[in-house]
């Protein structure tokens, strides 16, 4: 397993300001909050800033996509073995704007076991994390679809179900880390995440579309476990 946890995971996704050199200074930014706050954050890029932002920062580095294909012919898919030669340390599969079949998903966990990538699974349910869970992901984002993009957090408004899915996956891989997510844009809603359980946390558009991120990210580093 590559990451370090715990950790708060930051999605650039396609969101403005966040691609090239706009992208690099984010990180940048990222990476000197990192610092002063002993937090530590893994920031996911689109896939050909990847290269960029794992040279010039120390910020771990995943990926937010890749094919389960081997080398040879292929045309426009994203080769695992080029993901982790770019310095990423791990791959986000299955995410809800960009689903997956079972079977896939489960190629997909092999591909990066071979290659050295973690594999971060998305599920929106305990059932999705139990049938997940004997593909032996690294980890499993556990985050309602209707809550990204909003201020509904899940640890704010399903806490229970969160400690539940917690104990479920225990139970079913103990190797597997959690992750919440879903709603997730406040210091609070992280620190609840980290004492409901979970290994780790993140969000996507409430850091790369917050008028002061550098701000926030001091407060969500400032409630680190």
């Amino acid at each position: 397993m590559n990451l370090e946890y715990p950790y708060f995971q930051i999605n650039f996704k396609i969101y403005p300001g966040t691609t090239g050199e706009d992208g690099l200074e984010f990180a940048r930014l990222i990476e000197r909050v990192e610092r002063e706050t002993g937090a530590n954050f893994v920031l996911t890029p689109q896939i050909p800033d990847i290269r960029l932002i794992a040279e010039e920062t120390d910020l771990t580095v995943t990926a937010p996509y890749m094919d389960a294909v081997e080398p040879g012919r292929g045309m426009g898919r994203i080769l695992p073995e080029t993901i982790r030669e770019a310095g990423a340390e791990g791959v986000v599969i299955n995410h809800a704007e960009n689903r997956e079949t079972l079977a896939d998903l489960a190629r997909k966990i092999e591909r990066c076991r071979e290659v050295g990538l973690d594999s971060i699974v998305c599920v929106d349910s305990i059932a999705m994390g139990e049938a997940v869970a004997p593909f032996d992901p690294d980890s499993v984002v556990f985050e309602k679809p209707e809550d990204i993009s909003t201020d509904r957090a899940i640890t704010q408004t399903h806490p229970d179900l969160v400690r539940e899915f917690i104990d479920v996956m225990a139970s079913e891989n103990e190797r597997t880390k959690v992750l919440v997510g879903g709603g997730i844009g406040s210091a609070d809603d992280v620190r609840l995440a980290f004492e409901q359980g979970a290994d780790a946390t993140g969000a996507a558009s409430a850091v790369s579309l917050a008028d002061d991120p550098e701000t926030l990210l001091t407060e969500i580093g400032n409630v680190f476990p």
